[in-house]
């Protein structure tokens, strides 16, 4: 019929407005499932299969003109670098989850779905989020210093899971000298000392469901500086246990910060930034960028 057709050219018409960003590095190298599909149920997708960050940039470049919504396909690594692209701007992020832990993807509700993710970029609607800057570095889920970005690393190379979770961390915990933490603005000076681990979490997980700020909120202008002190090894199981029931709170060992932007000095430069390794140097200034990203919801 006339009108089906009709609705077809809208929807045609549509779909030639969204690219699709893959980076082939994430998922194990293996989009070509998902891109079979894409070809299916879209007639010819506007696509890019990623090579390098400079090279996305430049497609969003080249794209942005005719664009309404860029979806990325990959882990929060590929995701951030698509946002840095459309912060401050009416574009819409949407987000096919392809990495280890998807921690941003979960917190955003998207799931490897590509039927449930056509149906929301035909409805179209979004809305906006906080991103952050670690020392101008854009940062959208959680980005860390210390411990956690070791084990971050040790838990990508195992099979995952909670009891390779553990291990990892005992294994790095024995070894692992805590970072010196020390705050700019003197209301701050009391949390001045030695740490196992900083975060800034803009929502609640690392990824794999891994609570890092269960009460973080990603539309409050705020982020959580998790500041976690070196606890003994009894402790891990009732920490670990926390982190993944959202149960995580202020203790003896834990301290929560919520604020909008706070500067201090570690005497490490080696962060994560959304889970990717990233050197930063010392004195390293936070600044939550609120509703600065519109995402399809």
């Amino acid at each position: 019929s006339s009108t089906s057709r009709g609705l077809g050219d809208v929807y045609k018409r549509q779909m030639q407005q969204v690219a699709f960003i893959i980076n082939p590095f994430s998922a194990r190298k293996n989009y070509h499932p998902f891109l079979n599909e894409l070809k299916k149920k879209v007639e010819n997708p506007n696509f890019y299969i990623s090579e390098s960050i400079e090279g996305t940039d430049e497609f969003i470049k080249d794209n942005f003109e005719n664009t309404e919504i860029f979806v990325a396909i990959g882990g929060d690594g590929t995701i951030s670098t698509v946002a840095k692209n459309i912060i401050h701007t009416e574009k819409i992020l949407a987000i096919f989850p392809a990495g280890s832990g998807n921690g941003f993807s979960n917190e955003t509700n998207f799931h490897k779905n590509l039927d449930e993710l056509l149906e929301k970029i035909k409805a179209k609607n979004s809305r906006q989020i906080d991103t952050f800057t670690v020392n101008g570095r854009l940062s959208i889920n959680v980005s860390g210093t210390g411990f956690d970005g070791k084990v971050v690393k040790e838990f990508e190379k195992t099979s995952r899971g909670f009891k390779n979770y553990i291990k990892v961390s005992i294994q790095t915990f024995f070894n692992y000298k805590p970072i010196k933490v020390k705050f700019s603005d003197e209301k701050y000076h009391q949390y001045n000392g030695k740490y196992l681990m900083l975060n800034i979490a803009n929502t609640r997980q690392f990824g794999n469901n891994a609570y890092i700020a269960p009460k973080a909120s990603k539309s409050d202008g705020l982020v959580d500086v998790v500041l976690v002190k070196k606890f003994p090894l009894s402790y891990s199981p009732l920490f670990a246990f926390r982190m993944f029931t959202k149960k995580l709170k202020d203790d003896d060992y834990v301290t929560y910060l919520p604020v909008s932007e706070i500067e201090f000095e570690v005497n490490t430069k080696n962060w994560h930034l959304d889970g990717e390794f990233n050197k930063i140097k010392s004195p390293v200034s936070i600044k939550v960028l609120p509703k600065s990203l519109r995402i399809l919801i």
